[in-house]
């Protein structure tokens, strides 16, 4: 196993935000071009946007922030050459999760499927920071 498995689903965690930035983008433009919403209602970031832009605007915007602890995390693993299996396999389950998490939140945006969800997700970050502490604290392996 190289370093490089663990970056495939970071790769994969990437790919969904510029999915779903293009997904906001297009949702924006299609309320512009409907008339929907007036550029003077939303030049100043006003929240104006309609519901469905907004419910993929924060889809996209959830990608910017508990991942980002799986970015720092995956960036001390490779550091500190701490990376095996484990942080392989929980990593691609983090990434699932934040798929789910994204899907549900982009179509029913059902919260008793998608706070689940986040924090099963939210769990699995957990687990891997704490098994990266004690790897790296008291050199202990898995």
């Amino acid at each position: 196993m190289t370093d490089a498995t663990l970056l495939y689903p970071v790769f994969a965690l990437i790919a969904l935000a510029v999915v779903l930035h293009a997904m906001m983008g297009r949702a924006r433009v299609g309320s512009l071009k409907r008339g929907e919403v007036k550029i003077q209602d939303i030049a100043l970031g006003q929240p104006n946007w309609t519901a469905r832009a907004t419910q993929i605007a924060n889809a996209y915007h959830n990608q910017l922030q508990l991942p980002v602890l799986f970015y720092v995390l995956v960036a001390f693993i490779l550091i500190t050459r701490a990376n095996d299996i484990f942080f392989v396999a929980l990593a691609w389950v983090f990434v699932v999760f934040r798929y789910l998490h994204a899907y549900i939140h982009t179509t029913s945006n059902d919260l008793n499927k998608r706070f689940p969800a986040f924090a099963a997700g939210a769990a699995v970050l957990l687990l891997m920071w704490i098994l990266f502490a004690v790897k790296t604290i008291f050199g202990v392996g898995f």
